[in-house]
């Protein structure tokens, strides 16, 4: 029996659909991320590059966009368990060109930026009200690292009551491995993970 045989016979796995607004949550595609010297690899140049299309359609669309950077303090003030299990993501300052968002994904006016010292862009920011006051139920979820802090997200997405849809070729990993339990973690049990292409044809008109 396979894996998702024995997981669908738990009764896990069942479907969403995207309702009301839409928003994308672009978890820290941010240059540190986007170097394999630093903390990128993987396919995650890969997921920069497509992610680029669903933020294209999300601004043509009207939809709300979010970006998450990991920033320390400077002072090392607000050091946490974290960054004692990673200890480079503490150089990551809110200047340090290492957290600034890749270039291809620059945020514009309009669009939140989220400043986390916590795997997921949820988790004691304003993003949860944020997407609130605009009505927001559905959220795209794009970013690195797919094991990291993109699934801490969406199961955070899913606690607050939203809905998460992970784009499968929009986030990335260092590992094949963590990257792909991931996914099929995240949906048998928080939400859905789909090519954004797939999810496009439901959402872009």
């Amino acid at each position: 029996m396979s894996d998702v045989e024995v997981y669908g016979r738990q009764g896990f796995g069942h479907t969403l659909s995207p309702e009301g607004h839409i928003a994308l949550i672009i978890v820290d595609f941010v240059n540190g991320f986007a170097d394999p010297a630093a903390f990128g690899g993987g396919n995650i140049t890969q997921a920069i590059a497509n992610t680029q299309h669903a933020l294209a359609d999300a601004r043509i669309q009207g939809w709300k966009v979010a970006h998450s950077r990991i920033v320390f303090a400077e002072n090392g003030s607000d050091k946490n368990i974290f960054g004692l299990k990673v200890p480079p993501l503490t150089k990551l300052h809110e200047h340090e060109p290492t957290s600034a968002v890749v270039d291809q994904l620059r945020p514009i006016e309009g669009e939140l930026v989220v400043r986390k010292t916590a795997p997921s862009a949820f988790f004691n920011t304003g993003l949860a009200p944020w997407l609130s006051q605009y009505a927001v139920q559905t959220v795209l979820i794009a970013g690195a690292t797919t094991s990291g802090c993109v699934r801490a997200t969406a199961v955070d997405a899913m606690s607050y009551g939203f809905r998460p849809f992970v784009l499968e070729d929009c986030v990335g990993d260092r590992a094949s491995g963590p990257h792909d339990a991931s996914l099929f973690d995240i949906r048998q049990k928080y939400g859905e993970v789909m090519p954004y292409s797939a999810l496009r044809t439901l959402l872009v008109s």
